[in-house]
């Protein structure tokens, strides 16, 4: 079975990172990119002559309408990822959405409910979760082999992108562009979040974008505290604001030790590991070092094919949504955030890389 897939958003996210994981499936025979759509005329363009894929589209809806995708791609600006996404499903595909699933608590509460009777799966970024280091990492946590998790730290940032305006206009910024990685991260070890403290704001007003100066209306800094009841705490530090570190990405601190995820959680390095029991650091490397982050994709083929479920749950990404909100919000209002939704374990019983699909041949970094 070859599975055909349309895009919509043909910018750097598609022609770098998730172009090659395609280009490496359909030289497996898996899947087949028919189908691409962006209202800009020039990248339209460049697709076509670069794929050989029909770009005719005068909207979004046009492509979602072809009746013979399988899957489709939303990799769009982030204020266009809910209704698209919820539209794909609701013509009867399969989807795999790029972070943020929307921007909005109804607009994402809109896209679960297409979700939970649609008959194509949805799969929402980041996709942390399919890195080796990450499952091994939850493994051990699950086994107990630091003890009860009590306290964490996470971080993710850079000096802000300059390609588009719209990370620093309303419904873009350093929450839903970075800190969703570490959410992800850190609420799938410890479950969910029940309330939130935040400090958010924008630290540099200005910044060049598209070759122009624009005011930033988007957070670009934030530190956020998570409470997970139980008096079980993490942080998360993010934001347009970091030139460089040298530290872990995510740091856990359990009752018998503690692990620490190196590089960042959308491009580990392994893991060290400390026991009491063992009274000795212990070093993991990552298996997979070109893992690639688009890796949901792959994913999502291998459980349509199989007919599984997917390890993550939509559930996660619309938890990890009302988190950033709720810290924004806290942030403007100088309070504690209650936080109402929750999310199942992954389930890590879906399928593994499929032998042959290429993983492991592209660096997401060098995109």
């Amino acid at each position: 079975m070859t599975l055909n897939i349309g895009v919509l958003g043909l910018g750097s996210v598609f022609c770098g990172p998730y172009a090659g994981l395609i280009t490496r499936l359909e030289q497996a025979g898996r899947v087949k990119l028919v189908a691409g759509y962006d209202p800009d005329p020039d990248k339209r363009a460049a697709a076509t002559d670069r794929f050989g894929i029909d770009t005719s589209f005068g909207r979004a809806q046009d492509l979602i309408d072809r009746d013979d995708l399988d899957i489709v791609l939303v990799l769009t600006s982030m204020n266009e990822h809910g209704s698209l996404a919820r539209a794909a499903l609701e013509a009867g595909r399969h989807v795999l959405v790029e972070k943020p699933m929307a921007t909005s608590v109804p607009e994402a509460t809109a896209l679960l409910e297409a979700a939970a009777v649609a008959p194509g799966q949805l799969v929402c970024a980041p996709h942390v979760a399919l890195s080796p280091t990450y499952r091994e990492m939850h493994k051990r946590v699950r086994e107990g082999e630091i003890g009860e998790l009590h306290l964490a730290r996470a971080r993710y940032g850079w000096s802000g992108p300059w390609w588009g305006r719209w990370f620093y206009e309303q419904g873009g910024g350093a929450l839903f562009d970075l800190g969703v990685y570490n959410l992800t991260s850190l609420c799938g070890f410890f479950g969910s979040v029940q309330r939130v403290t935040a400090m958010v704001g924008v630290a540099v007003p200005k910044r060049e974008a598209e070759g122009e100066q624009v005011t930033v209306r988007a957070d670009d800094n934030a530190h956020i505290v998570l409470d997970f009841g139980n008096s079980r705490f993490a942080s998360v530090a993010t934001g347009f604001t970091m030139q460089k570190y040298r530290s872990p990405a995510v740091e856990l601190y359990g009752s018998a030790g503690t692990m620490q995820m190196l590089g960042d959680d959308w491009a580990p390095d392994g893991f060290e590991q400390w026991t009491n029991a063992r009274g000795s650091w212990e070093m993991v490397g990552e298996t997979d070092p070109q893992w690639p982050w688009t890796d949901g994709l792959r994913h999502l083929v291998d459980c349509v094919e199989s007919g599984t479920r997917t390890v993550t749950r939509p559930e996660h990404a619309f938890h990890a949504l009302e988190v950033m909100l709720a810290a924004q919000r806290s942030a403007k209002e100088g309070r504690v955030v209650e936080i109402h939704s929750t999310f199942p374990d992954f389930d890590y019983g879906a399928p593994a890389a499929t032998a042959g699909d290429g993983r492991g041949k592209h660096d997401p970094r060098s995109s």
